[in-house]
């Protein structure tokens, strides 16, 4: 069965599958927000960043503050999926053949990662928002090969004495090594392994993903439910060594985008297990992120950097919650809590969409994210990442605004 035939297919399918689903009418949608023009934006830019990617295997990564050129990196960065998870959500949004194409094209440079030994935990953000999407969409069989040999590759980085997944499998400053480190960001990438469990992998997979989840819920977090960025274990006892914040300000601080992923992973980890104690904690580290937010809703990159408001911002960080916060909204039985999340996320898409947009200064969707401030690293940048959760959040508020579920998640075996 060629692509095209598959994508007609799997359309047909997913349409009938939202006209059986359930309505989400429960909050009130700002009129004054028009997310087709957004997402019409995202396909304009995105059109043009498409021109410019200069030979195969290149990925586009960011562009700096002062330029317009992405700069391009190849399949093993940890950021690799996100560009071809973009074009999947674009063919998503719009139907348009070419997009479908043009994803499967920059999908396929990540099969090396199903055969090659783990680097680290990134797995779930290359391959899964990659092949991922691109299986969800359009059933492909050659995509549920990679995606289920990359979940095994994942659970190589298991630790069963620690009960969670290696993150940096190599020496890294502060990280004791050898001994076991795992990063918030791990969160992400345990979509891989509870999808595999369901459909085709070892069920060992659910339980690895569970585990994790727990053992980092006990032991990731202050009392105030803020993350650290880093645990260190003892790789022979599972001893909790010491926490630190790799990326963020300082040890004690909170690191927007660390609880991002502490939020959104939560969520998703509850869709998948449906057990209380992760929506419950989903609902305690999204409070204390609320809570702390500027007027505007957009972070600063770290919400303790006595530089604020000086400070650089954080629109990956803000992207990711929204998104987020737009499934959590259909978790919560509070409907006023429930209007809260909706509500937000809202108000985060639309002043990202009127402040925060590359328009004519590049080809990228979002300015103004950080991605590792104290290694100097992409200040004040567009980044890839943020412009797939942007694109997601967008989908996800235009499925509600129509009165259906955030995000479909199809298992097809």
């Amino acid at each position: 069965m060629n692509i095209k035939k598959q994508i007609i297919g799997a359309l047909i399918t997913s349409s009938l599958l939202v006209g059986c689903g359930s309505k989400y009418t429960n909050a009130k949608l700002d009129k004054d927000f028009d997310v087709d023009a957004q997402l019409n934006y995202c396909v304009n830019q995105t059109t043009e960043a498409l021109k410019q990617i200069p030979e195969e295997g290149s990925i586009p990564r960011n562009i700096a503050p002062d330029s317009k050129q992405w700069r391009y990196v190849d399949y093993t960065d940890w950021t690799s999926g996100f560009w071809s998870g973009e074009l999947w959500y674009l063919y998503e949004a719009t139907g348009n053949q070419n997009w479908a194409t043009a994803a499967d094209k920059f999908t396929n440079y990540l099969a090396p990662l199903s055969v090659s030994p783990a680097l680290d935990h990134d797995l779930g953000f290359q391959v899964f928002n990659s092949y991922g999407n691109g299986y969800r969409i359009t059933k492909n069989p050659e995509y549920k090969s990679v995606l289920l040999k990359t979940a095994d590759t994942l659970a190589t980085l298991y630790n069963p004495k620690v009960g969670t997944i290696l993150s940096w499998p190599r020496e890294v400053p502060n990280m004791e090594w050898p001994q076991h480190n795992t990063i918030m960001d791990n969160m992400i990438n345990l979509e891989l392994l509870f999808w595999a469990s369901k459909n085709g992998g070892s069920k060992k997979l659910y339980d690895m993903a569970v585990s994790h989840a727990t053992v980092t819920m006990n032991n990731h977090f202050r009392p105030d439910y803020t993350s650290y960025h880093v645990v260190i274990y003892d790789k022979e006892t599972g001893k909790k060594i010491k926490a630190v914040t790799h990326q963020g300000y300082s040890d004690s601080s909170m690191w927007a985008r660390g609880q991002s992923w502490a939020i959104y992973g939560y969520t998703m980890v509850y869709r998948e297990t449906k057990d209380p104690k992760f929506l419950d904690f989903a609902h305690k580290v999204t409070r204390v992120y609320l809570d702390r937010l500027p007027k505007d809703l957009i972070p600063y990159w770290d919400f303790d950097d006595p530089m604020i408001p000086k400070a650089p911002r954080d629109a990956s960080a803000a992207v990711v919650v929204a998104s987020a916060l737009l499934e959590l909204s259909t978790y919560t039985q509070d409907a006023v809590l429930a209007k809260e999340y909706f509500d937000k996320a809202e108000a985060m898409l639309k002043e990202l969409s009127e402040h925060y947009q590359s328009r004519d200064k590049n080809t990228a969707l979002l300015l103004h994210s950080t991605g590792h401030k104290p290694a100097g690293s992409e200040i004040d940048y567009s980044i890839i990442y943020a412009d797939y959760y942007y694109v997601e959040a967008l989908l996800r508020y235009k499925k509600m605004k129509e009165g259906e579920q955030p995000l479909l998640t199809y298992k097809f075996n």
